[in-house]
């Protein structure tokens, strides 16, 4: 856009009101402003460059020069500056119009298709639209819908939107690292959305590393980052499994306080399973968990002891770290926790059950929650 040669209607009458202002010293109407803004409208609307435009305008300006009051004497060089001066001030009010009306017909169209974006990202992650409809829509922001995709969702502690600073930068590092490879990053509920190819695992990796090194940069908390991928899947309904399963990593995070910062739904398949009989699972909690309630000072305490020591990989010294406990008192709580469930934490089958009935505590969230 910008090289086509400007049409002669967009200067008519232009030349006879600067004569006519070199004559009378007037200003533009408030008419010919308006009139010259929507020529700057209309430019933008039909493809012509600005610079083009304001050159033709300006050009027209020099015909009226000729036209000037000759300078015979000093009152004759006083009067051409006053015509002069006239001119270029009615031409600076025809550009500055010109330029606004310019604008504005981008900026119009810019939050048109900001809002067609918006509206596709929204059907594309919900499964809104006509599938069909979808795919074709999709070619205009560089996705092949027929093909596999994968979803990752990033979270810090502020919201972040299109626009935001920190959207841009993770935008730019994924465009210099893989170039123009088809790569939607937008936002969704204030977290960074990444749509990439699923046979490009390494675009999502990388989109993961620097989400959470910018929103580390932000002063996002080690906590407060979080990001998760989903599994790659085919098909236009396939972007929408993949969101929805970056969607639940990122809530069994924060549910089960897991520590990794990025999270990977297809090493979470076994909390769905878990969590898909709801009665089986509190059933399983209360039994195995229930008489921790006869502690001193309740089940909360045994039950954080369970965890840490789940979580350390059975390592008695490396749980005992964690809880700021000896070794020695560690281990008396084990020795307690056994005595009240009847369960031996050191056995590989009843280790199971104890460690399923610990991760199901965490989802229910037993004991603060009654189940």
């Amino acid at each position: 856009m910008g090289n086509r040669a400007v049409p002669e209607h967009y200067l008519d009458g232009y030349a006879e009101i600067l004569a006519e202002v070199a004559t009378t010293g007037r200003r533009l109407t408030r008419g010919e402003v308006h009139e010259l803004r929507e020529l700057g409208e209309r430019a933008a609307r039909e493809g012509l460059g600005l610079r083009q435009v304001i050159r033709a305008h300006l050009a027209a300006a020099r015909t009226v020069w000729p036209d000037l009051p000759a300078a015979g004497d000093a009152s004759g060089v006083r009067q051409v500056r006053v015509a002069a001066a006239c001119v270029l001030a009615a031409a600076e009010q025809a550009v500055d119009a010109l330029a606004e009306g310019y604008e504005r017909a981008q900026l119009v169209a810019v939050r048109r298709d900001e809002a067609a974006r918006r509206e596709f990202i929204d059907d594309l992650l919900h499964g809104r639209s006509d599938l069909g409809d979808l795919s074709a829509r999709a070619e205009r922001f560089g996705l092949q819908l027929a093909h596999t995709h994968t979803v990752a969702v990033a979270r810090g502690d502020q919201p972040h939107d299109d626009t935001d600073p920190l959207t841009r930068r993770v935008e730019t590092a994924l465009t210099t690292r893989f170039g123009p490879r088809r790569v939607l990053l937008t936002t969704k509920d204030a977290r960074l959305v990444c749509v990439a190819p699923g046979h490009q695992p390494d675009v999502v990796e990388y989109f993961a590393e620097q989400a959470r090194v910018a929103l580390a940069m932000e002063g996002t908390t080690e906590h407060g980052c979080r990001v998760a991928i989903g599994r790659a899947h085919s098909g236009p309904g396939g972007v929408v499994q993949s969101y929805e399963e970056a969607l639940s990593a990122l809530e069994l995070g924060d549910r089960l306080h897991l520590e990794p910062v990025v999270l990977r739904a297809s090493e979470l398949l076994v909390f769905p399973v878990l969590t898909r009989d709801r009665h089986a699972m509190s059933d399983l909690v209360r039994t195995v968990l229930g008489p921790l309630r006869g502690a001193r000072g309740g089940a909360g305490e045994l039950v954080r002891t369970l965890n840490a020591y789940f979580d350390s990989g059975c390592v008695s010294a490396e749980a005992a770290r964690r809880l700021s406990l000896s070794v020695r008192a560690f281990t008396y709580r084990l020795e307690r926790i056994e005595k009240l469930t009847g369960v031996d934490p050191s056995d590989s089958f009843q280790r199971y059950t104890l460690q399923t009935a610990v991760i199901g505590a965490r989802l229910l969230g037993w004991p603060e929650q009654e189940l």
